[in-house]
């Protein structure tokens, strides 16, 4: 009889033309105990990770319930733009290793606050504080931390205002306590970190403390900027004879009217 093509003979038992069976090596069991746990966190990983992914979208679509309500209330939507992202596994990793820990699940949830993040990019400085308060005033959200690098910039000039934040996140078997770190800023504070971002990785760089005194005082100049923008909103809407909600309720209702009438 000629050998099976896919199994060499040697891998096959004895026996008869009908009962041929392959022999299936024995693998060693602390080897597939190990394969085992690794895929059984390989799982794990990737369902902590869609939480995150979902607990971002419950703090996004906050924010964009309020930017709602105050395009309503006050004629005008604070938020520019929102932008989030998922921590990679490799900072994660690396992040964990300077803690002294490893790299599992629990400790990445326990340890870690800034795998999930979003960051809310707004027109003026009292619109930060605004959408701060209202996030933080929320039932279901709890302000685990808060740092106010806009009263207190960091030394390099750095302004942003930022929370970690523990949402609720309801799945079909479980209801999760997720934390996400919100970073609210200007536009002109954007602009500033995300140059600031790309400069600092530029190793060979000549005179480099003159770069960062430079960066410094730019962003010194934007903190004067964004104030002075702050300044001349007031004015502009101190000037203005802006109708009250009731008013503008009223209008509305009567241009509905006027249409069904036509």
């Amino acid at each position: 009889m000629s050998g099976n093509p896919f199994f060499p003979l040697n891998e096959m038992s004895s026996g008869s033309e009908d009962t041929q069976v392959m022999m299936i090596p024995k693998v060693d069991k602390a080897i597939y105990d190990q394969r085992r746990k690794l895929a059984g966190t390989m799982v794990d990983y990737k369902e902590m990770r869609m939480r995150y992914s979902c607990a971002i979208k419950e703090v996004r679509t906050k924010f964009d319930v309020l930017n709602s309500e105050f395009n309503v209330r006050y004629r005008r939507n604070p938020i520019t733009s929102i932008s989030s992202r998922l921590k990679s596994s490799a900072s994660i990793m690396e992040k964990l290793n300077r803690k002294g820990l490893d790299f599992t699940v629990e400790n990445v949830e326990s340890s870690l606050y800034d795998v999930a993040g979003i960051r809310v990019v707004c027109s003026y400085v009292d619109d930060i504080y605004g959408l701060a308060q209202a996030l933080a005033k929320q039932d279901d959200i709890t302000v685990i931390k808060e740092k106010d690098y806009i009263k207190h910039p960091k030394p390099n000039g750095y302004r942003s205002y930022h929370m970690i934040v523990s949402v609720p996140v309801f799945f079909s078997d479980q209801t999760r306590d997720m934390a996400v770190e919100v970073q609210i800023r200007t536009i002109a504070m954007d602009f500033w970190a995300s140059l600031e971002h790309q400069l600092k990785y530029k190793q060979e760089v000549d005179n480099q403390m003159q770069i960062v005194k430079q960066l410094t005082d730019c962003a010194e100049q934007i903190a004067s900027i964004d104030q002075q923008m702050w300044q001349v909103r007031r004015q502009i809407e101190a000037s203005e004879d802006l109708p009250t909600e009731e008013e503008v309720l009223m209008e509305k209702l009567r241009r509905i009217d006027i249409a069904i009438s036509e």
